[in-house]
């Protein structure tokens, strides 16, 4: 079985709602459908459709839930020796060097990444492009716009 990196605070977060999922939002959903079962007719029965389509999805996600868990290769980056390497789990600082431009990005799982709270997936560009430089670096990294240079400023185990 193929493994795949995460980070303890994304397992914990996936074990979170696989918890609501099989406690509150199944027994939910239970409870919709015996009410819409009450209605009559469940040919044209609106609510009932709603609720079962909305029961697929949740055993969808369980379901998901639990194989992502099941592959998951927990890595906790405050166990890691600090190198000044940038590994899976750092944070890292990184200069524009022809804009000067600072960024911070966090390197996680894909199921992880959200560039909206700096969380890039170690399968992007710019994560390739940094795991294994140290402090101090220059990378040159092919993105979208054209090949960027980055100077990593900064790594941290947080």
């Amino acid at each position: 079985m193929q493994r795949f990196p995460m980070t303890q605070e994304g397992a914990d977060a996936l074990q979170e709602e696989l918890q609501r999922l099989k406690s509150s939002d199944r027994h939910r959903i239970s409870k919709a459908i015996a009410e819409a079962r009450e209605h009559g007719d469940l040919k044209e029965n609106a609510e009932y459709h709603a609720a079962r389509e909305e029961q697929g999805f949740i055993e969808g996600r369980i379901a998901d839930i639990e194989g992502k868990l099941a592959a998951a290769q927990i890595i906790n980056v405050r166990d890691i020796p600090y190198t000044g390497k940038v590994v899976f789990g750092s944070t890292v600082t990184i200069i524009n060097t022809d804009t000067d431009e600072t960024k911070v990005y966090r390197i996680v799982g894909d199921d992880e990444a959200d560039i909206k709270q700096a969380r890039i997936s170690v399968g992007s560009p710019i994560a390739r492009g940094l795991i294994g430089k140290m402090e101090g670096d220059v990378v040159a990294i092919d993105t979208p716009g054209g090949v960027v240079e980055y100077e990593i400023d900064k790594v941290e185990h947080l």
